[in-house]
């Protein structure tokens, strides 16, 4: 997860992967023309952006200087501390039993399977795999069995000495054993699983996977042994570089680079690395992207026509002088944009006794919010759709997609300020007045909740889209939004937060009983300009939000929901903390009321996302353990759901329960989604076959750099 910038993987206990999503693979039923429902999933809402090219195009050989956050500490993908550049290498140089397509979804990878399938469901679930002939690890010997076992034992939690950061799925199998021949593998399960293809993707070899010592130390630093299209030759970390170079015994479509040096290098120095000539390809900020722009002015990305907003405005013919520095400077270079497989969402604290723990706040927080406003604020100046997000547990074109946000409503003052009043809060009550040091109505800042597992801190920067501080500022870097009625842009708030389209009470199917204060219910007049107070506290909220140089745009998001929630009654005091703490002193930690943060959207949502959204259970020594649910709200109900979604085979069934499950989880908002984040490459104007790849996997044996005179962008071919 992450605050607003690349999402690295979670550690011990995370299993989000979002380089697999869920197969829509179920029996197509003859229906009359017109008479069927459209699909709930949709189409992605931004396609790929990568200069898309036939092979015949492109040069042979040439390196590839791509910027990453890390040099990774390990290479094993499968440890607590792998990150996303983990992930990246593992990609280039191991099997995955799947790779995913432009929507999405997962597509057999042929390079290493011919078929995947359920042969047998009574008395046990079996699938048969039927590896590829051809496919070889780098010393020779045939991909088969012996490996997808040794990974089996290893990540099947049955074994402690294996430091396992996940065993989902793994856990369920009884046996794997070889088939008629050596390309087949037989994976027999001891209980249903409807995600197995989630499994052995990436696959190690046995070398790796089948002792402790080799699993745990072996791969961290090395792989001996491969499998992809290149290998790894060197990992340099005081150079801040790993090297990857061309397998001479890859079977597939010869990569057409001779190399790809993965450069670590701070999201704020990448602009001056390209303009350098040090970097290819990078994903940078709005404001580098903004820069780059300048130089390939055109309507960035498949999207742009779409939104209508292109990166440098509608008038180009206007530069300043800093401009046409810019447009010398970054010659060769373009933006590609596309939206991440993820989304950023509004956490809502509701552990411990805070006014958060109280459901009826919480639904009033969201039905003050404006969504599209707020995807609004982030997207269009970008010229990215400005959609909403309507699922917790996938996103618009993945299989398990529908927008459940019908569950708790729309955008509604009074519904919002009526929920707060059925709660207690009573506009203009009288407010003791607070001792020195004593915290507002919102969490207590000295209460430790510790959490058993192991938690990730992000450490992740964001877009840097401009500082905000909106409000009265006090001397701890705190300040209470709204308290002047100006945004960080000047604007008056009573602007930035009008209401969007009303809504009623009436309850969707699948709400939760009780979701909704009675159809009507009036607040008091004036409600708006008076402060809630219950108890003698006022109901101010503290909202967490990261001070790093990358995360100004999650700071106007903060302000402009800070300036929503002040027409229920409901004030925010925001408090920035350093990047370095923000997610494992506040997010993990419980110390925070309001936060932002990011996670994947996973194709196999009953299994990666359970954790997130599992009811917290007291632990034996008496903590709470949350897992990964950070908001501490969760429910039986949704708990039976995902158990019910894992065990099914029947994939219609298995999707339709997912969206019961994201219905309910909507209905208790302990977390509301807001919007897909943007995802803004810098690419050599050359360079193609790569860039912005959204929901798909980097295709690495196709990019590189187009021939001399070779021009535009042909449809891609696998010739």
């Amino acid at each position: 997860m992450s605050h607003d910038g690349v999402g690295t993987r979670p550690g011990r206990g995370a299993v989000m992967r979002s380089a697999a999503f869920l197969t829509a693979g179920v029996l197509a039923l003859p229906v009359l023309a017109g008479c069927s429902d459209p699909d709930p999933a949709g189409k992605p809402l931004a396609g790929q952006d990568i200069a898309p090219a036939a092979r015949a195009r492109i040069a042979d050989g040439g390196t590839l200087r791509w910027a990453v956050d890390s040099v990774p500490e390990t290479l094993n993908t499968f440890q607590s501390d792998a990150d996303a550049t983990t992930s990246r290498i593992a990609q280039a140089t191991l099997p995955s039993m799947y790779r995913l397509d432009e929507s999405g979804r997962p597509e057999r990878n042929e390079a290493y399977l011919e078929s995947a399938e359920v042969v047998e469901t009574e008395p046990k679930q079996v699938v048969l795999y039927k590896l590829n002939q051809q496919a070889v690890w780098s010393d020779g010997r045939e991909i088969g069995a012996a490996d997808f076992a040794a990974q089996w034992r290893a990540l099947s939690g049955k074994d402690s000495a294996y430091w396992t950061a996940r065993n989902a799925g793994y856990d369920r199998i009884q046996k794997i054993e070889r088939g008629d021949n050596d390309l087949e593998v037989r994976v027999t399960f001891a209980r249903p699983y409807a995600d197995w293809r989630s499994l052995f993707s990436p696959l190690y070899p046995k070398e790796v996977m089948g002792t402790p010592d080799s699993f745990n130390d072996g791969a961290r630093t090395r792989l001996k042994v491969s499998a992809g299209p290149f290998t790894v030759r060197k990992i340099d970390h005081k150079g801040d570089e790993i090297r990857l170079t061309r397998n001479p015994r890859w079977w597939g479509r010869p990569a057409k680079l001779s190399e790809i040096v993965l450069r670590a290098v701070p999201r704020d120095e990448r602009a001056a690395e390209l303009a350098a000539g040090r970097l290819d390809l990078a994903d940078v900020d709005p404001a580098a992207a903004r820069r780059i722009a300048v130089a390939a002015p055109r309507p960035q990305g498949p999207s742009a026509s779409a939104s209508g907003t292109p990166l440098m405005g509608p008038d180009l013919k206007k530069l300043t002088p800093a401009q046409r520095k810019d447009k010398e400077r970054f010659h060769g270079f373009e933006v590609r944009k596309s939206l991440e497989p993820s989304y950023t969402q509004l956490a809502l604290n509701g552990g411990g006794d805070g006014p958060l723990a109280d459901e009826r706040v919480r639904r009033a927080v969201a039905r003050a919010l404006d969504r599209e406003k707020l995807a609004e604020t982030v997207l269009r100046p970008l010229g990215l759709p400005a959609e909403p997000v309507g699922s917790h547990l996938a996103l618009a074109g993945q299989a398990a997609y529908a927008d459940n946000s019908g569950a708790i409503g729309g955008q509604d003052t009074a519904e919002a300020q009526a929920l707060l009043v059925d709660a207690g809060w009573v506009p203009g009550g009288p407010v003791k007045e607070k001792k020195k040091g004593e915290k507002a109505a919102g969490a207590e800042s000295d209460k430790k909740e510790k959490d058993k597992g192991k938690d990730k801190d992000s450490g992740e920067k964001a877009e840097k889209d401009g500082e905000s501080k909106t409000g009265k500022k006090s001397d701890d870097d705190t300040y209470i939004v709204g308290e002047d009625d100006k945004s960080a842009d000047g604007q008056d708030s009573r602007h930035l937060a009008q209401d969007g389209k009303q809504y009623g009470a009436k309850q969707l199917p699948g709400g939760a009983p009780g979701a909704y204060a009675p159809q009507g219910t009036a607040a008091p007049a004036g409600a708006a300009s008076r402060p809630l107070a219950k108890d003698g506290k006022a109901l101010t909220l503290r909202f967490v939000v990261p001070d790093g140089e990358g995360s100004g745009t999650l700071r106007t998001v903060a302000d402009r929901i800070g300036l929503m929630l002040k027409r229920v009654g409901i004030r925010t005091e925001i408090t920035k903390v350093s990047d370095e703490s923000y997610f494992k002193d506040h997010i993990a930690s419980g110390q925070y009321d309001l936060a932002l943060y990011s996670w994947p959207g996973s194709a196999f949502p009953a299994t990666d996302a359970r954790p997130i959204y599992a009811k917290p259970v007291p632990a034996a020594d008496g903590s709470l353990n949350v897992e990964q649910n950070y908001t501490r709200v969760g429910t039986d109900q949704v708990d039976q759901l995902f158990e019910q979604a894992v065990s099914t085979l029947n994939e219609s069934e298995s999707r339709s329960l997912i969206r019961k499950a994201d219905s309910r989880i909507w209905a208790a908002a302990g977390s509301i989604p807001l919007y897909q984040r943007p995802q803004l490459t810098a690419a050599r104007t050359d360079l193609v076959n790569a860039g912005a790849f959204g929901f798909g996997a980097p295709v690495f044996e196709d990019m590189g750099f187009l021939k001399k005179g070779a021009k535009g962008q042909p449809a891609p071919s696998a010739s």
